[in-house]
């Protein structure tokens, strides 16, 4: 049964089998609303067309129409269109009754897979032919398994007896410490009402203990209702949720399809700002602040119902629970948590299977109680609740407050007085690439082998840092001055503005040099290119640095485009935008973060400073090679 909270894995085989019966299909435009949602025109013979949409970690469904597309396209769904669009469906298929569906495209280069998850969080995965991510929507690592690119796509641990023989589910059953509806619930992937439905099918006492059930008869309900599904589905919404068969409660609404009876159940996404809505009247500074503050509220009294929901699972588990902190405690005493972590994976009890994740730094760990739910394994069960209940008195302190707010009105704004914005004048360093640490030290770095030579012939003394990353191509980088950030910022500006970009690699090894061991005279037999050095003597070396850039608009002192680390720029600015390795070229990327910019400063400022706010200034800092903005900053 699909609830507000998401569709389980007999639902997603429901979806799954109606969108089978379309096919053939071809994939057309690829749509993203936020952070979870997207949207897929699957295009069918005779001009047909449906439109596909999913909400990561929730729901899946065909509906009437999509909601209307962004203005700007968003990353992800860039990412596919580059990748999917046009390509024809091979497949669409479910990993067992897992919550988990996949659709296998066509294209010139090969067959691709997108893998949709709708537990949890969610997320959106797409693989290569060899079944390794190309990239996910979001990245994540677990327990069990790493979804990022360049890992091979796991499947979560757990129990699915979707595939079993009838020998082999009463084994299942025999085995089981549980009672039945708990057994059916987790070890077959049913959940709670559809393991209920099964007893109830099946005419067995959903409490008896699993290992004295009539295993015949249950497994005849279980593939019986798989059945029911994929060939005569009746599809229906009662009070508690929405059916592909008709389940338990009463019928509140019938449907000719699952798909549809999904899209009635669900609400709609919001669409995105229309053309009329556009002509209406801004909300006053006033309405915007009674919005936010109504948001607020809802947002704690959302956060108040989990804490409230997590005690109460606690309690419920209590014995659980209780054994998870008995059996860490013990372990955390003799061995590390990553030692830890591997034992849990590996174990078969039932305190370890409903271990998440391990959060070492914490000492705790993320257990499943029909939710997840945080135990910190130094304390009591009844000082983990204690935690929650700090959290409700926390967030009910604060909902006050709001309504308090609400009550006493929006206070008049007093008008600022208008700053005067001056553009920072050229200096001598600005033609190279060029950053200031945290700290306050002049980092430079060469744009091509002509400015590499010059950097070291002209501008290197005896107080500097030569430093550069360990790969053929890339930026000489002389810091001018002592430095506490050489080993972060300063290491990641050279890893960053390297061939490493390029190649599309997350990491590279930076090497740190004085200037005199730095040389353009070569051994005999050698030849030194334009552009580049022979390093003598030991290096420092700083392995696996992280690559990053971020490029930010300096309002003060002076109006200026400034680019390096992170960090550093965003001790300069909190107008910035970060970027990543990715898919998109650097012209595209400038003029995609010169709209954002010009959104974040205002157009007024951006047309008055536009000697300095510009496209080409921007560029200036995008690294070589294909990119992704991968997070905004603004202040």
């Amino acid at each position: 049964m699909a609830n507000k909270q998401g569709m389980s894995g007999i639902d997603v085989r429901a979806m799954v089998t109606e969108l089978c019966g379309h096919l053939p299909l071809w994939i057309g435009k690829i749509y993203q609303y936020d952070t979870k949602t997207l949207g897929i025109r699957l295009n069918g013979e005779g001009g047909v067309k449906h439109q596909f949409l999913i909400e990561t970690g929730r729901r899946a469904h065909l509906v009437r129409s999509l909601p209307e597309s962004p203005k700007t396209p968003l990353g992800y769904a860039m990412f596919l269109r580059k990748h999917l669009e046009g390509g024809r469906v091979r497949a669409i298929g479910q990993y067992g009754l897992q919550r988990i569906f996949y659709i296998d495209i066509g294209k010139k280069t090969g067959v691709l897979r997108l893998v949709i998850e709708l537990f949890d969080e969610g997320n959106a995965v797409l693989l290569d032919e060899g079944g390794v991510i190309l990239k996910p929507l979001w990245h994540h690592r677990f327990k069990d398994r790493a979804v990022i690119p360049g890992e091979a796509y796991l499947l979560p641990e757990g129990a699915d007896c979707s595939e079993m023989d009838e020998g082999a589910f009463a084994g299942m059953l025999a085995a089981s410490e549980r009672d039945l509806v708990r057994t059916l619930a987790v070890g077959c992937l049913l959940g709670g009402t559809y393991a209920e439905l099964v007893c109830s099918r099946a005419g067995v006492d959903k409490d008896i203990p699993a290992s004295s059930a009539d295993a015949g008869a249950v497994y005849a309900a279980f593939q019986g209702l798989i059945r029911d599904v994929e060939t005569h589905p009746e599809p229906v919404v009662t009070e508690s949720g929405c059916w592909p068969v008709r389940g338990l409660g009463t019928v509140q609404q019938a449907f000719d399809t699952y798909n549809a009876a999904l899209e009635s159940f669900y609400p709609e996404v919001p669409a995105s700002v229309t053309k009329e809505e556009e002509k209406r009247p801004k909300l006053t500074r006033e309405e915007v602040i009674r919005l936010q503050q109504e948001t607020a509220i809802k947002k704690f009294e959302s956060k108040i119902a989990r804490a409230e929901k997590a005690v109460e699972a606690i309690y419920t588990n209590y014995p659980l629970v209780q054994e998870v902190i008995t059996t860490l405690q013990r372990a955390s005493r003799s061995m590390s948590w990553q030692e830890i972590e591997k034992i849990l994976k590996s174990s078969d009890l039932p305190a370890a299977k409903a271990v998440v994740s391990v959060h070492p730094a914490d000492a705790a760990v993320d257990v499943d109680v029909g939710m997840q739910v945080t135990i910190h394994v130094h304390e009591s069960v009844e000082a983990n609740v204690e935690r929650y209940y700090d959290q409700i008195k926390k967030f009910r302190k604060k909902k006050e407050g709001a309504l308090a707010a609400m009550e006493r009105g929006v206070p008049k704004q007093k008008e600022k007085p208008k700053e005067t914005l001056h553009l920072l004048k050229k200096k001598w360093f600005h033609r190279f690439r060029w950053f200031y640490t945290t700290d306050g030290t002049l980092v430079l770095g060469g744009r091509d082998a002509s400015q590499n030579e010059e950097l070291v012939k002209r501008y290197m003394e005896g107080k500097d840092t030569f430093v550069h990353a360990d790969v053929h191509g890339g930026s000489v980088v002389i810091v001018k001055g002592p430095t506490e950030h050489l080993e972060d910022e300063v290491a990641c500006f050279a890893a960053s503005y390297s061939n490493a970009w390029k190649a599309g690699h997350f990491a590279a090894d930076v090497y740190i040099a004085r200037p005199d061991q730095v040389s353009k005279t070569p051994e005999s037999g050698e030849y030194v290119s334009r552009g580049a050095f022979i390093v003598r003597g030991e290096r420092q070396y700083v392995r696996d640095v992280p690559l990053g850039v971020a490029i930010g608009v300096q309002l003060k002192p002076d109006v200026t485009v400034i680019g390096g680390p992170a960090a550093a720029v965003r001790a300069h600015t909190d107008h910035l935008v970060e970027l990543m390795p990715g898919t998109f070229g650097p012209n595209d990327v400038a003029k995609k973060i010169g709209r954002i910019f010009r959104e974040q400063v205002g157009e007024d400022t951006w047309k008055k400073m536009k000697a300095g706010l510009n496209t080409e200034a921007i560029a200036a800092f995008v690294p070589p090679g294909e990119s992704d903005i991968v997070g905004e900053h603004e202040g």
